[in-house]
């Protein structure tokens, strides 16, 4: 499984670029608006969502965990699926997205096209009580952090721990141990909050 692409941007197109990783080159489906950002031969990081098919592994890439969170919110829905989800994030930010779920707003949703009031209306219905829960528990990454200290975060949130906790444990653990491998890290760490349980 694939959760994150570093590379340089050799292509993009109307709903994909090509990013060059180590020779390799991957396709990797985006919002227009994280298209809009990416700029050819640049380098860049997406954090990535993987879709294994019976015919086809297709990739989405996006600038922040936010929105790979809010794509993957979007796609609990019943009605949507990924297109459809990235089309909303081409329209909305997750911060429009929480905000017009949260006041119930049909006619943001609407805008969209291929979004009538029936799917605006399940949209805000099915995921009221999820976005901002989940959306507060699935906070950026800290750019103070380590890759390493980010990447053990993210897999023990991943796992189920509040983001938070996950971060506060990472972090005392790599204070005492800076040595650790991603392994032992996250074993530690989820040793530890069984101690304090």
């Amino acid at each position: 499984m694939i959760g994150k692409l570093k590379g340089k941007i050799d292509a993009c197109f109307n709903d994909y670029v090509i990013i060059d990783v180590s020779g390799v080159g991957y396709l990797v489906y985006c919002s227009s608006k994280t298209l809009n950002k990416l700029v050819v031969n640049e380098f860049c990081q997406l954090f990535i969502e993987t879709h294994v098919r019976e015919d086809h592994i297709n990739l989405y890439g996006f600038l922040s965990l936010e929105e790979k969170f809010v794509f993957n919110l979007l796609q609990s829905v019943n009605g949507i699926g990924t297109r459809m989800a990235l089309a909303i994030l081409s329209n909305l930010s997750p911060e429009q997205i929480q905000s017009a779920i949260a006041k119930r707003d049909k006619e943001a949703f609407k805008a969209v096209s291929g979004v009538g009031l029936k799917l605006a209306e399940r949209i805000i219905i099915e995921l009221k009580d999820k976005a901002l829960t989940n959306l507060a528990n699935n906070l950026p990454l800290d750019k103070n952090d380590s890759d390493l200290a980010n990447d053990a975060t993210l897999v023990l949130t991943s796992l189920g721990v509040n983001r938070t906790e996950a971060h506060n444990l990472v972090q005392e653990i790599i204070a005492n141990n800076p040595e650790l491998s991603i392994n032992e890290l996250i074993k530690l760490a989820l040793k530890a909050r069984s101690s304090n349980v």
